[in-house]
């Protein structure tokens, strides 16, 4: 199973791109907000699910590993295949929204979803809602910035201090001076 891809984009089609990885072209299909940020001949990095079936191996790329998890978790829920996966990925523009909807019982949000109605956009958030807390870190970076969080992580912070020390920090600012920030914090 391919997990991870970096390439220079070939190409673009409708929600797909040809990803060249030393000479092999992988056909990945994105999220909307992905596929419009991305420009031909720009090297990129992807976090890829890949789904084996019958007839086909498909590839859905994702900028972000938070992504690429609600997108796993959506194809959990009965109903839900890849196609629509990547819809609600698209619609939403991300986790964060998903996860609010999920949290606030939102079907409206869903059911606006194109290839979701009533049943399956509730389906969701009933066969979700119990997973949402194993999302808690999802929920939670979806508020503030990846890099920030991640490096935090790696100077040993636990949860609960990057949630105190980040508190307040301005998001205009540079990473290197939310990283000074936080360490004043702490």
């Amino acid at each position: 199973m391919i997990g991870y891809l970096s390439g220079i984009v070939k190409f673009k089609e409708t929600n797909r791109l040809i990803v060249d990885v030393y000479g092999v072209g992988y056909q990945l299909f994105v999220p909307t907000f992905l596929w419009q940020e991305c420009k031909i001949g720009e090297k990129k990095e992807f976090y890829v699910y890949t789904q084996v079936r019958e007839d086909a191996i498909n590839f859905f790329g994702f900028s972000r590993s938070e992504e690429k998890e609600i997108f796993s978790h959506l194809l959990s829920v009965s109903g839900i295949g890849p196609k629509i996966a990547l819809n609600v990925l698209s619609y939403s523009n991300g986790p964060k929204n998903i996860i609010m909807a999920i949290q606030n019982a939102d079907v409206e949000f869903f059911d606006a979803i194109k290839g979701l109605g009533k049943k399956s956009s509730q389906r969701i958030i009933v066969d979700l809602k119990g997973k949402i807390g194993g999302l808690k870190e999802l929920d939670f970076a979806a508020e503030a910035d990846y890099d920030l969080i991640e490096a935090l992580k790696g100077l040993g912070f636990s949860q609960e201090e990057i949630k105190k020390s980040i508190k307040g920090i301005k998001s205009d600012l540079s990473l290197e001076e939310k990283i000074k920030l936080a360490l004043k914090e702490k």
